[in-house]
């Protein structure tokens, strides 16, 4: 048993240990209530305070964020510009240059045309000279003719005496003789040599090959010599030989393809010169000897300065192309830009909801504990209101127990 002294009047009675203990409960839960609300008035001032905290750190970091993308979004737009600038610049040095190319061969065509003016007055002024000496060159002619007639029935004993082998092979040395003679000083860096792979079958004469300076190989050319004896019986045409040197050329991977014939002597088209047969295949020519350093010269020059203006695009295409990814770069990046600041906001957004739905949520709590404050407080009243009498109520021997502790004070 437990003795309890009432604070009012003093009084002094024993209650068992399931009684103390709720008067106990009772005095304990009403601290507990007032420390609880000012514990909760506490959590919602600090849980605002951090709530304003993280608003206002997210702000800041957003506002960073668009400031720093606006600075790369200038730095970009600048560049464009810059390189925009410079190919413009490019532009108009190349208009002045081609200007000045028109200028100068304008000034050479001025001053070829005083030159034939000075050479008619030249020739007119020999005239006279030269019917002088008339006499004296018809002589030289006439010796020149003879030696000329000499050297043809030499040539006509030497191919008498030759096989049909040697007759080509005789062409063949005539070409690269006279290819050796100016190799070193017109064609320093080509190769010109004997088509001797026959794994295919066929096989041309020679195969010509020149690169630049960057080893980039510009021209190529398959040649194959044809030349028969006076006395053969069936003549060969030039034209026979047209499809087995496309296909040897093809086969070798050269651009052209030149065929140095002496068939045909008396055909005017192949005794004009250099005859263009692209019509039967591409990039295909008939020639006679004396043509052979020529058509050798026109192609090479012809591919150097196309090498050139392919060089020329090719840098322009490359500055297009680096502009394009350039754009295509912004784009991409303009696109992601766009792409996380709309996962931004969506997530703050989220965020904001969020906290919303945590002060919802503690409204609830609050409401909840000031629910379970004024049970307590009706609790509270209900333990002060407390007293023997009504403890003892409907407990007769209680009651008597209490009356006997009274009596015996």
């Amino acid at each position: 048993m437990q003795e309890i002294k009432c604070p009012k009047c003093g009084e002094v009675f024993q209650v068992d240990k399931t009684g103390y203990n709720q008067i106990v409960r009772q005095v304990r839960d009403k601290e507990f209530s007032n420390e609880l609300e000012r514990r909760e008035k506490e959590l919602i001032v600090k849980q605002e305070q951090k709530l304003e905290l993280l608003r206002l750190q997210d702000e800041k970091e957003h506002s960073k964020s668009i400031s720093k993308k606006d600075a790369e979004i200038s730095a970009k737009d600048q560049l464009i510009a810059e390189l925009q600038a410079k190919l413009k610049a490019s532009e108009t040095a190349r208009k002045l240059a081609v200007a000045e190319a028109v200028e100068k061969k304008n000034e050479e065509l001025s001053e070829k045309n005083s030159e034939i003016i000075s050479l008619k007055g030249e020739l007119k002024s020999k005239e006279t000279e030269n019917s002088l000496s008339e006499k004296s060159l018809k002589e030289q002619y006439e010796e020149k003719l003879k030696l000329k007639d000499e050297q043809i029935e030499y040539y006509k004993d030497f191919k008498a005496r030759q096989s049909t082998k040697m007759i080509g092979e005789s062409l063949e040395q005539h070409c690269l003789t006279q290819f050796n003679s100016i190799r070193m000083t017109a064609f320093p860096n080509a190769y010109f040599e004997k088509d001797n792979d026959a794994r295919t079958g066929s096989k041309g004469d020679f195969i010509y090959r020149e690169c630049g300076e960057d080893g980039t190989e510009f021209i190529s050319i398959m040649f194959e010599m044809k030349n028969e004896a006076d006395t053969t019986a069936t003549k060969h045409k030039n034209e026979d030989f047209f499809k087995e040197l496309d296909k040897d050329r093809n086969e070798k991977g050269c651009e052209y393809a030149i065929l140095v014939s002496l068939l045909e002597r008396d055909s005017e088209l192949y005794n004009n010169g250099i005859v263009d047969v692209s019509y039967k295949y591409p990039k295909m020519y008939v020639i006679r000897p004396q043509f052979f350093i020529p058509i050798i010269t026109l192609l090479r020059n012809a591919a150097q300065n196309a090498l050139y203006y392919r060089r020329e695009l090719q840098i322009v295409r490359n500055q297009q192309i680096d502009i394009s990814h350039f754009e295509e770069n912004m784009k991409a990046f303009k696109e992601g830009f766009a792409y996380n600041y709309q996962l931004a906001s969506k997530k703050f957004t989220t965020a904001i909801e969020e906290i919303d739905k945590t002060i919802d949520h503690l409204q609830k709590t609050k409401a909840a504990l000031l629910s379970s404050e004024n049970n307590l407080r009706l609790a509270n009243n209900k333990a002060e209101d407390l007293s023997i009498k009504k403890l003892t109520k409907n407990a007769p021997s209680l009651k008597a127990m209490f009356d006997d502790l009274k009596h015996d004070e």
